[in-house]
């Protein structure tokens, strides 16, 4: 395993850090908007509130640079020819994870929605699996770069964690529409809910296609 990434990055070891670099800028979106929503539930639109979401948008602004650094350097010095278009294709999809960070977290700037207490634990639950998913997303790509035999492990848990986010957003938003709560709350709340679940279906969607990939590399 240890021949097949000198294989993939002989003499692209700048592409290597660079790419090091935009997985780093994954976990920390994925920390950064557990807190944004952590803040949000406990203070509101506050200033700590508006600080972290600055924060997070400049994570996605900083992977977004990463984004083209690493395809610029793909074409213009012709790097892994053989896997670049899998190698883009990886990026991308997962710089829509990133964006879909920072989106959800504005939403809740933007609308301020108003969350009964009650679910706030199950808000939190929610956001925490779909942070989990992210997390083992992003391992299971830097895997791909260096031990195969790791991939699968990493998307198995990815999969996993992507039905559990299914199972509590549906109980979740079963729970808020069977309350008291008026009608236009309801939907809000589970327009929100919904925005966040798709960033583990997101996840999801980056596994499948870094599976395929691995296909490729093991024929």
């Amino acid at each position: 395993m240890f021949q097949l990434k000198l294989q993939l990055f002989s003499s692209a070891k700048t592409l290597e850090t660079k790419i090091d670099m935009f997985h780093d800028k994954i976990i920390d979106a994925a920390m950064t908007f557990k807190k944004s929503i952590g803040e949000f539930l406990e203070n509101g639109r506050s200033e700590s509130f508006k600080k972290v979401n600055s924060q997070l948008r400049q994570i996605e602004h900083d992977a977004d640079q990463l984004r083209r650094d690493i395809e610029n350097r793909l074409y213009s010095q012709n790097l892994i020819p053989d896997l670049r278009a899998n190698v883009l294709e990886l990026v991308e999809n997962q710089d829509r994870v990133i964006n879909r960070f920072d989106e959800v977290s504005y939403q809740f700037y933007i609308e301020r929605p108003e969350i009964p207490e009650i679910y706030h634990s199950r808000i939190r639950n929610l956001v925490e699996q779909v942070t989990d998913c992210v997390e083992n997303m992003c391992i299971a790509s830097r895997s791909y770069f260096r031990d195969l035999s790791l991939v699968r492990d990493y998307a198995q848990k990815v999969y996993f964690l992507e039905h559990e986010t299914d199972l509590t957003s549906g109980h979740l938003k079963t729970a808020i529409f069977d309350s008291d709560i008026p009608l236009a709350n309801k939907l809000q709340l589970t327009t929100i809910i919904d925005e966040i679940e798709k960033i583990a279906d997101l996840a999801e969607d980056s596994i499948d296609r870094l599976l395929i990939f691995v296909i490729k590399r093991d024929i």
